[in-house]
Formats: C-alpha cells, structure tokens, sequence
C-alpha cells in the first residue's frame, strides 16, 4: 500500500473513546455529498492539471485533458508525463498517495479536533481560523523549501480543513458569493464585516425548513457569521445562528436550526454543493499561493507527481568497506548515467553513510551531480569495536526518504543499535518502505567471523541471531537479506537496477521459517512487464512453471522460462517476455529459512489505509496498529487505470497460509472500502485479486497485486494530539494515551526522533483496572534549527512480558515564529511598447521595481507568463529601501507578462501587465501608441499592488 507512504499522518484519539458527529464537510465518505476527501483530491487535481498545462505550453507542447471535477489521478498523471506510454510502465502511486496523504490529514482534523471552534470556523471563530490558515501555510512553503514533503501534506491537510469548514459553516455563500474569501489566506487584509458579537443573526426556522432562517438585515449588509455549536451545552449568544444537526444542542434554543452546509441532508443542504465547489476552488487558491512561492518543480514533488524511482543507500563507511562503497558508487553511478534524460532517471537520491559513535547526515537531493558528489566524498576509516550505527542510519534514511522507497543497506557487521529494532519496523509499517540488505565478508580484517559450509563467509555479523535482526526487519519490509563475498558484491547490486525502475508492483511475498516443500501461485497480467523471482536463503531447491506446464529448475542458468543468478544466499530469475498471461506455479523445497518475491513492472498497483468507523456512520483514518481481534476497515485505491474490478481483498499470513477475507463495498471506479472482520495474531500482508477490463481484448484479465510491507494487528493503541509545528529552542509537550483491550498491566515506553532531538518521557505506563493511561513526552529542537525542518517523533509501547507493542508516530515542522505576513510589492515604472503590425519583427520593455517593506526582503523573481528575458539587479533607494529592479525584454508577439517575487518566509507577490489594448491608434510609421484605457490601467499599476 502506501503510502505508502504511507502516510504520515496524525495519529487519532483513542478507539475507546468515539468522537461526536463532528461539525465539518464529512471527512471521508457520505453518499451523495461532497466529502474533505473529494474536496481535497479534486482541488488536488485540478492545480496540479493547470500546473501541468502551464508548463507544456512553455515548452511548446499540446495539453489537451480538459480541467474540471471529471479528472482523476491516472488521468492527470498521463497527461501530465512527457514520455510515451511503451516506453516504461506509467505509475500514479505517488501521485495517490501524496494526495491521500493530505486528505487523511484533513479528515484526522475531525477527530483530533473535533470540538475546536478555531478548527472549524465555528462561533463566528474567523480570525482564530485565518491564524490556523495562515501559519499552516507559511510553514507548508518552509517545509518544501527545505525538502519535507511528508511534513507539507500533512500540514497542508490540516490547514485545507479550517478553510474548506469555513464555506459551510459560515454564510459566505448565502451572501451571494461567487468566489472565495481571499482575505483567509491573505493576512494583511483586514477582516471586516464581521457580525458584532452581540448583533442577532438567525431567526427560528419553521418546521424543518431552515432555507431563510438567516436575518435579512445580515444579508443586505453583507454580515459574516458562522454558526455555534456545541455537544454539551445549548448556550449560545442571543440571536445567533447554529450550526445544527442532531449532535448540536445550541440547535434546539431559539433561533432554533442551523446553518451548516456539511451535506445534502443539513439545515443548509440545498447549497451544499455550492459550499463544496467553493471549497475546492478556495483550495485552489491556497495551492497557487503554495506553488508560486515555491516553483513549479516543487509544487510537484509536494503532491507527487514528479516522483518515479528514488535511489536510496544507507553505507557503512568502517575501514574494511572500501570495496563495498566502492561498488555502490558504480552501481548508482551505473543508474545514474544509462537514465539521465529518460522517463526511468530517478526523481531523488537519499544518502545517509554510519560508523562508530556516528551516523549521518542525511543527503536527499534531485540533482543526481550532488549525489554523485556525496557519494564520491565517502572515505573508509576505523569505526572502533565490529558492531555499528547501523539502524541509526536506516532510521534517518526512513524518516527522510518518500514513501514506500526502495532503501539499500551496504554493511558488514552487526548492528551496535539493535534496540531500535521496534522502532524502525514502526517507520516501515508507517512508511511502506522496503528495505534490502547487502551484508558482504570483511576478510582482509582480522575480526571474528563464521566459516559457512559452502566456504564462504558470513559478514562481520558474528552471530545468526544478529543476521537475524537484519533478516526480520527486511522481510517485515518485504526486502531481502543478501549475503555474498565482497568480490560477488557487483552482481548481487543487480536488484538495485531491478528496483530503481519506476511502476515497480509485487505479486507475491513469502517467508518460511521452518521450511516445507510448498507451492506457491502468482498471476501474470498482460500491463506487466520485467517480471523477476527472487529465491533468497541457504538451501532452497525449487521448480517453475508456467501456465502452459512448462517447467524450469532452479539449477538451469539459462532455460525455456528465462536466466537465473545465483550470487551468495540468491537467486534471481528473469522470466522472458515472450512468456504468456496466466497463473504460474512454484514449488519449493529447503530445509532452511527462505523468501520469496515476485515482482513486475505495471501502471496497476494499489494502497490501502486503516479507517475506522465512528458514530453517525463517519470513517476517519487510523494510523496504527489495529486492535487484534476487532473489526476495522481499509480504504484501498487501485491506480493505474479507470476500468477495474475487485473481486477479493485478502489478509494473508506472511509466514504462513491462513487468510481473513474481506468484504468489499465499491466508492467509484478505483475506491473500495473493505470491512475486515477480525485482525488476526500473526503478521499478514494484504493481497487484492481482480480483472483487468481492456477495450484492446474481449475477455477481462486476472490480475493479482500484494503490499510488500508486513502488517500486524496489537492489544494496545497509543493516540497523540498532533501539532504541526514547533519552535525551535522551546520544549513542547505532547499529551498521549495508551489503551488496551487486554487486561491492565505495565508497559514499557520508548520515544525517540529521527534527528537526535532532546526528549524526555515515562520509562513506563500501567493502565490500570481501566486500561488505560496517560503520559507526556517533551521535545526540544535545538535553538539554531533551521525553519521549515522535519522531525520524527515516534513513542512505543510494549508488554514486556508478551512482546506486544504498539506505537505513534507524529511528525512535526521546526518553524521560527513568523511575524513577516506582508507580500512583495511591484510598482511598473516604465514600458516602452513601440510594436508593429508584424509583431515577430520588434519587442517591447518593461521595467519594475519590487520591494518588501520592512519584511524579511525579497528572496526571488521569476516569471509565471511571459516567455521573454528576465534580468534583475538591486539597488537601494533614497530612504533606505533595498530594491529589486526587473528589466523585462520580448517580442511583440508574447503581449503579457507576469512577475512573481517571494520573500524569505513564502509571502507572494505578483505584478501583471499587457500590452494588448481594446483600441489602438495607428501612428504613421505603421507602430501603434497605447490607448487612453490602457493608459488608466497603467496608472492603476504604479498605486496599486496585485498580489498572488
């Protein structure tokens, strides 16, 4: 699944505690009304299709998907893509789990806040909504500047809640509006207008029709209010609206009924879909703010379009692996420059090196140059004792790296850190990656080490049990644990090409442990291509066949099925393409430990997310563990074509055969909602089988797809109020509680950040005869933090006494207090137009001056229309004001012009002219003067500022 990543999104309140009927847009699914899901997605959708558009008309190119609330991922993914479709598999599963990443963050606000008035533009709360707004954005662009993109869904999620909640639970729509409220992203306007606290807005609605209940005199003189609310309480100022609703007691004291626009069955229902589409254009609004201040590639990244592969490497960088860096170096390099300028270049690159106290830092960077430059600068020196930082580094690689990543572990010793083991298979579960380790022999070193009977030798790991550790954390992953020589270390490096490719799927995963003689079936469907087996232990023996019975052995390198490598404990298969659809078959034998992988390249793939049910039918996400033995359900998105049917969604044992079967209820063509009845007690993994329908072929075709990623289910729960941002130099503390449904008992608490922040915490938590607790952990970023950093904050609980744990991760923006909320202001001092009939034969000037006040000052001016030449310089004015000069220069064909200037916290600016004129007087040299109208308007630009 996922977000794969999983997402990182904010952890809920307890399942022991059920939340109201929340006042808001529901936050994930109601027939037959918009939802913060749909809202969000199409916004998504629809910035993401201009952006797009935008940028092939600069480059020349046609854009021809029509943009409006029709689109959908897969949709917008092609039309979006510059390369062919039989060129590489196209896959959208980025893209659906960046925009499932923001709307799960949305919906998670319902809960997590579900009474907070500021939240949800309740009790006429608007300057305390705008402040949510306003932060949340200015820490979204500092998260994307700084390259935290888990960081800006999240917050962007939470902050699209508040202003979406603001169009049905105000009366901005019942005013006659017709575009949104600006002054909400906006704020150095001035909120004005608004009801007076003692002002009567609402009178009683009669009977159950509440369509007029809004006073007149509030809709003549265009008063904003917004409906109270209230679970507990039916007091509420004299005269005021109501939200309303069966939950909200202030509904029934006079003016009874409510406001709300929430669906099509509210007081307001009869302009719930005019709420909604204002919502989504407001949301609209906030995305151009976001991508003009942050450019266009960014704004991307941030909802994960741009993503295909990522080339991920954790290295240990101790004296004996020089030859292993060296072989990582020629690998990536390998990658690196074969796919420079194709659609399989990799979108990012993610180095994290660790030794002996130290591990780090981070390098995450889409400039392959950079890597190659980090990479290159790595040095082998002595890390002291064997053991190493090893899940230290996998840890910061984790925490920094997109979603459901392909990670590569390069070591040859044990890891000194093995107690983060929890910790780090909590950021798998929570991140979708899979982490792969290349454990290789350090002969030329004198340390201890274990001669294998096949003659070779076992890395620095000196014991099974610490292999083991590396075993466990790459099948929970649905990795493998390669063990070769270091002069066989170059081709076992032959799954990172396999892995780096975009639209990577997997068919099937297993672990045997002890092993059995057993077959296993998987199903190949014509969008696959690339199909790879992969056999990796000590002992296994095994047979493939094909649809049509023919079989290969293991031991045949070159056969009728396709090539197999057999380097260290792998073996690596490569079916041939000419091969054809249909169910294969393969048996193994072995009398040791063993996996198996399936993998392929399709457009097909699917994520899945836990949601849980809450009262008034609501289904909000949940983002750990779920309770073994309850019901639960899973969200689950299939992308990568409009046109499929699910026909099971399966819980399967990853160490075994038993499965748990779903009941799947359809949301559209892609979006399923399956109920799971009971969360078992072994590990599982979560398999979807269905039909592929082609116009190209009569018969549908069966397809299968399984997340590589292990789940497991717990008799304990932790949920933390989530909070997205924090300042640097001051502790701040999160509130968390832990319930189980086991009997009470005392549990052992971990907390830890990907960043080595200070953080204090319980050693351990008893819930007592009510079975739960309560604790506090504090977190202190140092005091020079830069603004727009990302932290991890993981706590664990586990039962010592039966292993069962559970955690909570939560991730937080760093961001210095911003005071700065002015934009960049443009005053035209000149153009010089002088343009002939045959425009392509002259060009025209502009010139302008950009400043920001007393703001923090201009950091950058770029264009957003206008395909001229842009040259700044800077000079400083008579009183003292630093000043940006623009000189712009094109031809007389390209008549418009847009300038963007964006100060050091993101505020917007921007500065639109045009030389097209309604009416033109020609001179007698066949040029045209400006008219009399243009002229006012160039007016208006030297006294007035168009901002973004």
């Amino acid at each position: 699944m996922v977000s794969q990543v999983v997402v990182a999104v904010f952890l809920l309140c307890g399942t022991l505690f059920q939340p109201p009927d929340v006042a808001a847009f529901k936050p994930l699914f109601q027939g037959g009304s918009l939802t913060h899901r749909e809202i969000t997605q199409l916004a998504i959708l629809r910035k993401t299709a201009e952006v797009c558009r935008d940028i092939a008309i600069s480059q020349g190119r046609d854009f021809t998907l029509p943009i409006n609330n029709g689109l959908t991922p897969s949709a917008v993914q092609k039309a979006c893509s510059t390369s062919s479709a039989s060129s590489s598999a196209l896959s959208s599963l980025s893209f659906y789990s960046a925009i499932t990443e923001t709307y799960l963050s949305n919906a998670a606000v319902d809960v997590a806040f579900a009474l907070s008035e500021a939240h949800h533009v309740d009790n006429e709360a608007f300057r305390e909504g705008r402040d949510l707004i306003t932060k949340g954005v200015a820490a979204v662009k500092a998260s994307v500047q700084q390259g935290s993109y888990i960081s800006a869904r999240i917050t962007l999620g939470a902050l699209c809640h508040t202003l979406q909640d603001f169009y049905s639970h105000s009366n901005w729509v019942e005013l006659g509006s017709t575009a949104p409220f600006s002054t909400l992203i906006k704020p150095e306007l001035l909120l004005n207008n608004i009801a007076d606290p003692s002002t009567p807005t609402c009178k009683s609605c009669i009977g159950p029709n509440c369509a007029d209940n809004i006073l007149p005199e509030i809709l003549l003189h265009k008063k904003l209010t917004s409906g109270y609310f209230s679970i507990f309480s039916s007091k509420k100022p004299a005269g005021k609206c109501s939200h309303g609703g069966f939950a909200d007691r202030t509904s029934s004291r006079e003016p009874i009924g409510g406001i709300n626009k929430d669906d099509i069955s509210s007081d307001h229902g009869f302009l719930h879909l005019r709420a909604a589409e204002m919502a989504i254009n407001a949301t609209m609004e906030v995305l151009q703010d976001i991508r003009l201040a942050t450019g266009d590639q960014a704004f991307l990244r941030l909802v994960g379009l741009s993503q295909t592969s990522v080339l991920a490497f954790v290295i240990d960088t101790t004296g004996s692996m020089s030859d292993d860096i060296e072989e990582a170096k020629r690998v990536s390099f390998s990658i690196i420059d074969s796919r420079r300028g194709t659609p399989e270049e990799p979108s990012e690159y993610i180095l994290v090196p660790f030794n002996d106290p130290d591990f780090g830092p981070l390098t995450r960077t889409d400039n392959a140059d950079i890597f190659k430059e980090r990479i290159n600068s790595l040095s082998p020196f002595d890390g002291g004792d064997t053991p190493e930082m090893c899940l230290s580094g996998l840890l910061l690689a984790l925490a920094g790296a997109p979603p459901s990543t392909d990670i590569f572990v390069f070591t040859d010793a044990a890891a000194k850190d093995s107690e983060l083991k929890s910790t780090v298979q909590a950021m798998i579960e929570r991140t979708k990656s899979t982490v792969t380790f290349l454990l290789t022999n350090p002969f030329s070193f004198g340390k201890r080490r274990d001669v294998l009977q096949s003659g070779s030798f076992t890395s620095r790991s000196i014991y099974e049990s610490e292999i083991q550790l590396y075993r466990d954390l790459a099948h929970v992953s649905g990795g493998q644990t390669i063990e070769v020589t270091k002069d066989t270390l170059s081709q076992a490096t032959a799954v990172i090409t396999d892995a780096s490719t975009s639209a990577l799927v997997t068919l099937l995963q297993v672990v045997r442990s002890p092993a059995i003689a057993e077959n296993f079936f998987f199903v190949l469907d014509p969008s696959l291509s690339n199909v790879t087996v992969y056999v990796t232990g000590d002992s296994p023996v095994f047979t493939i066949y094909s649809p049509t019975g023919v079989s290969q052995s293991g031991s045949v390198a070159d056969g009728p099925l396709g090539s197999i490598l057999t380097v260290g404990n792998l073996k690596r298969v490569k079916l041939n393409s000419d091969n054809q659809t249909g169910e294969w078959k393969i048996r193994i034998n072995s009398i040791d430990f063993y996996s198996l992988i399936v993998t392929g390249q399709s457009s097909v793939n699917f994520l899945f997310n836990y949601v849980e049910q809450l009262e008034g039918g609501i289904f909000a996400p949940k983002e750990n563990r779920p309770f073994i033995g309850r019901n639960v359900s899973l969200f689950v998105s299939v992308t990568g074509g409009d046109s499929i049917t699910v026909t099971d969604v399966l819980l399967v044992e990853a160490s075994g055969s038993d499965v748990v079967h779903g009941t799947i209820k359809s949301l559209g063509a892609t979006d399923f909602l399956v109920n799971i009845d009971r969360i078992p007690e072994w590990a599982f993994v979560v398999q979807l089988k269905g039909q592929l329908n082609d116009s190209t072929r009569s018969l549908p075709s069966r397809f299968q797809r399984q997340s590589p990623t292990q789940q497991q289910g717990s008799r304990v729960t932790i949920t933390a109020q989530p909070s997205s941002t924090i300042e640097p130099g001051i502790p701040f503390a999160l509130n968390f509680t832990l319930v189980t449904n086991a009997t009470g008992g005392r549990y052992t608490i971990r907390a830890r950040t990907d960043r080595s922040f200070n953080v204090s915490f319980p050693s351990s938590l008893d819930t007592g005869t009510e079975g739960s607790a309560e604790g506090t952990v504090t977190l202190t970023a140092p005091s020079d933090t830069e603004s727009g950093t990302d932290v991890t904050l993981t706590i664990e609980a586990e039962d010592p006494g039966s292993g069962d744990s559970n955690y909570v991760a939560v991730w937080f923006t760093v961001m210095t207090k911003v005071t700065d909320f002015s934009s960049p202001v443009c005053q035209v001092v000149s153009i010089k137009a002088d343009c002939p009939f045959e425009c392509s034969k002259a060009s025209w000037e502009l010139s302008a001056n950009l400043t920001d006040g007393n703001g923090t000052g201009i950091a950058g001016v770029s264009l957003i229309r206008g395909n001229g030449s842009l040259s700044l310089s800077y000079v400083m004015s008579a009183d003292g004001t630093n000043v940006t000069v623009a000189f712009y220069n094109a031809s007389c064909c390209s008549q418009e012009v847009e300038l963007v200037a964006v100060d050091r916290v993101g505020n917007v600016g921007t500065c639109f002219t045009s030389i097209k004129s309604p009416s033109t007087t020609i001179s007698p040299n066949g040029s045209y003067s400006v008219s009399f109208s243009m002229c006012v308007a160039l007016v208006g630009l030297l006294v007035s500022f168009l901002y973004g």
